[in-house]
């Protein structure tokens, strides 16, 4: 299985979520997308097998991966100070894993406030599931 996980500013929630995934899924191979170099090399420390920065590079990546995973900006135009274009990571045909954050003006009906670690969790239980699951 091969997750792409993106993200921009300081590269925060990516870094966690990369530090998780590795520690629950030591095998798989996770390629960090970052919109800025800053983001990028976050998600490197905390174990991504690879790194790309860039429109282009999420352009790329998003069209192999298995799992796309980051904060819910990445599906939303202009989100994340504008830093993705969301038409790449939605027309992926991997699944999609969001976080919610506030950030992104974005409300999700029925999400249930909590901390980011939380959200983390939950993310990396939704990717293990699919790592069982038989593709299809």
């Amino acid at each position: 299985m091969q997750i792409v996980v993106i993200d921009g500013q300081g590269g925060g929630i990516g870094k966690n979520l990369v530090e998780r995934l590795r520690a629950e899924l030591p095998e798989t191979q996770i390629v960090a997308v970052g919109a800025n170099s800053i983001a990028t090399s976050a998600m490197l420390k905390a174990g991504a097998n690879v790194g790309a920065t860039g429109e282009n590079a999420v352009q790329y990546n998003v069209r192999t991966a298995d799992v796309v995973a980051g904060p819910i900006g990445i599906l939303v135009a202009n989100a994340m100070w504008g830093e993705i274009t969301p038409a790449a990571v939605s027309a992926s045909p991997a699944q999609k894993v969001l976080i919610p954050v506030e950030q992104c003006r974005v409300h999700v009906a029925g999400v249930v406030e909590k901390a980011l670690s939380r959200y983390i969790e939950d993310a990396v239980a939704v990717i293990r599931s699919y790592q069982s699951t038989p593709a299809g």
